[in-house]
């Protein structure tokens, strides 16, 4: 099964999107990933000014089938959580890449997408 992978987003390993304007960050999971999750249950975000560090736990995601820890792709100040996805996660598979965000982080300092993979990279890692 072929999924979309927008040009404009960067890949994180761990599954994580990231859609950079500015110093603006919107996080949410690839449609691979959630996929791969089934039926989405329960999604636990952080707060609205955590501070989070690029790879360390942001929240989980849990489905019918297990539960995943969702990792910080970036460093940086939460800005906004999508409550519409936490009070409806079963609406993430719709729509990942619009609707579908997770969270809004202001970027502190650099950009740190380094080791972020392109829309290409990911596809061939995930559907190899």
């Amino acid at each position: 099964m072929s999924f979309e992978y927008p040009d404009n987003l960067k890949y994180m390993d761990s599954h994580e999107y990231v859609r950079l304007e500015g110093d603006v960050a919107t996080v949410g999971i690839s449609a691979f990933a959630i996929d791969q999750l089934g039926d989405i249950v329960f999604i636990e975000l952080p707060e609205v000014g955590d501070e989070l560090s690029q790879g360390e736990t942001m929240g989980n995601i849990e489905s019918v089938k297990a539960v995943e820890d969702i990792y910080a792709p970036i460093n940086g100040t939460v800005l906004e959580c999508n409550t519409a996805i936490a009070d409806a996660p079963e609406q993430l598979a719709e729509d990942p890449y619009n609707n579908g965000w997770l969270l809004k982080i202001k970027v502190n300092g650099p950009t740190a997408l380094d080791k972020a993979m392109s829309a290409s990279d990911y596809q061939a890692k995930v559907e190899g």
